[in-house]
């Protein structure tokens, strides 16, 4: 371990080294009284502080988290039960947004408009139908508009899906509000995949 430190030791001098002669080799020479040299302010991004591999440079890393599921309980009478604390947190050090958000039907499910629960009145039992409505970060409600078996619910950023970076803990997190009907079933149902919801997220870059 020791001899580990001393190499280790002795590459970040050699490194100073290598940056100080650069430094020197690339001087602006001022000449006379009152005379002056312009010095740019260089940056490099690396991983970690350390770099990549073979010098590789990278950008800062992006680092968000959304929900694992979108838990939902029908009771017998037909409504629909969601949960409160659905989130999606900015772990990384920039901002960011939600670009798009879409969601499709899984097998042996299909979508249908989102409403009250009585506009499913008429289906037959079992028909597996499912409206869904969302809202993030207290924005505007998105929702399901007809029967096709995917729907882009957001198409681009909107109110209540920007973050900030995770340095502003008042402003990294937006929750998300959702809400569903569902066509009646003859049987119970425990834990069944009924649609599946994809969050994209990008940097909340400046114009």
């Amino acid at each position: 371990m020791t001899n580990f430190k001393t190499k280790l030791t002795s590459l970040i001098l050699a490194a100073c080294m290598l940056c100080a002669m650069s430094v020197t080799a690339s001087a602006a020479q001022i000449s006379e009284s009152g005379g002056s040299g312009t010095t740019p302010v260089s940056l490099t991004t690396t991983n970690d502080g350390i770099g990549g591999e073979d010098g590789e440079v990278t950008p800062t890393k992006l680092n968000v988290v959304v929900p694992t599921s979108l838990p939902m309980a029908m009771s017998d009478d037909g409504t629909v039960v969601t949960a409160s604390d659905c989130q999606i947190v900015n772990k990384s050090y920039g901002a960011v947004r939600v670009k798009s958000v879409t969601i499709s039907a899984a097998d042996d499910w299909n979508l249908t408009a989102f409403g009250d629960k009585s506009t499913l009145a008429a289906e037959k039992v079992d028909s597996n139908k499912l409206g869904f409505a969302m809202s993030i970060g207290g924005g505007k409600q998105v929702k399901t508009a007809s029967d096709k078996a995917t729907q882009q619910l957001i198409t681009a950023p909107i109110e209540g899906c920007y973050m900030t970076g995770i340095g502003d803990t008042a402003k990294n997190t937006v929750a998300i509000d959702y809400d569903a009907i569902v066509t009646p079933l003859s049987g119970a149902v425990n834990n069944a995949t009924v649609a599946n919801v994809v969050f994209v997220i990008e940097w909340d870059m400046a114009a």
